[in-house]
């Protein structure tokens, strides 16, 4: 049996793994309505008869405002797509990766330090992979409850 500390080195892997992940939710990019802010306040400094330049700097301002627009109607458009994610055939698959992952660490020496913490990871997103893939399969079967006898046999040909 692994004493604690084996445990605790084992377990490095997988919480350096969640730590990056929670970084990761949490960088943000540059403030670019603030460098389109400081754009603006150069153009107004920039002499008027610096015409080239003002129109080079302009242009350039205009860029980023579109970069900007872009970025927004993007977003949006993941977001509604994330809102209207009802989970598929991709969450099956996933549970079945994890599940198969999980026989295979299974068979991994068990005296490596990290074997164990590794496999309770496994068994708890198998676990959570079932449970997205069961709802899934949930609305499925209640989607097709719901159809009514008229529209299927309609759709087949019958008259």
């Amino acid at each position: 049996m692994p004493g604690l500390a084996e445990i605790a080195l084992g377990a490095a892997p997988i919480a350096g793994g969640a730590l990056l992940g929670a970084v990761a939710g949490n960088l943000k990019g540059p403030d670019v309505r603030a460098v389109i802010k400081t754009d603006l306040d150069l153009l107004d400094r920039i002499p008027e008869d610096q015409a080239q330049r003002r129109a080079a700097m302009s242009q350039m301002i205009a860029g980023r405002i579109d970069d900007l627009i872009g970025a927004d109607q993007s977003a949006r458009q993941l977001r509604q797509a994330a809102a209207n994610y009802q989970g598929d055939w991709r969450d099956v698959m996933v549970f079945i990766c994890t599940v198969l992952f999980t026989i295979v660490w299974w068979h991994v020496s068990h005296h490596r330090t990290n074997w164990l913490p590794m496999f309770i990871v496994l068994i708890v997103m198998s676990v959570i992979a079932g449970a997205y893939a069961a709802r899934g399969a949930l609305r499925a079967v209640k989607h097709l409850a719901r159809r009514t006898p008229a529209t299927t046999t309609a759709r087949h040909g019958a008259p």
